[in-house]
């Protein structure tokens, strides 16, 4: 005997679509409405689809009045580095004394056949070779 066609309700697809839209695992949605998960996606596709689109709209549309509200400046930032690119750039300058230039290091580079190396002093501290 064939089971009967699952059929939801208009009140389970808002529930299904608002679980969804707040990021809640579908095996979790199938439990709250009495369904397998393939039920789940085949009963309520359109709802699975859309409600994460939806929900990112309308809290979009927030952060839109919030950072277009004058005064709120968090919102006003967030909202240019999040959608127009803007970024902080921090530049550190190192130079010397009274501002001049720092000086070229000396470099010294110097070819030890290996049997001559334990011979050489350790110039930089810490090298053990």
């Amino acid at each position: 005997m064939a089971m009967p066609r699952y059929t939801p309700t208009e009140e389970q697809r808002r529930v299904v679509k608002t679980m969804a839209a707040y990021g809640i695992p579908q095996d979790a949605i199938a439990k709250v409405v009495h369904c397998s998960e393939p039920t789940l996606r085949r009963a309520y596709r359109h709802e699975l689809d859309t409600a994460v689109h939806e929900a990112n709209a309308r809290v979009a549309q927030c952060l839109y009045q919030q950072a277009t509200t004058p005064g709120n400046v968090a919102a006003s930032i967030f909202w240019l580095k999040a959608r127009a690119g803007w970024r902080e750039k921090q530049v550190h300058e190192v130079s010397g004394p009274n501002g001049a230039p720092l000086p070229s290091p000396n470099l010294v580079v110097s070819f030890v056949q290996p049997d001559q190396r334990d011979r050489l002093p350790n110039v930089i501290e810490g090298d053990r070779g």
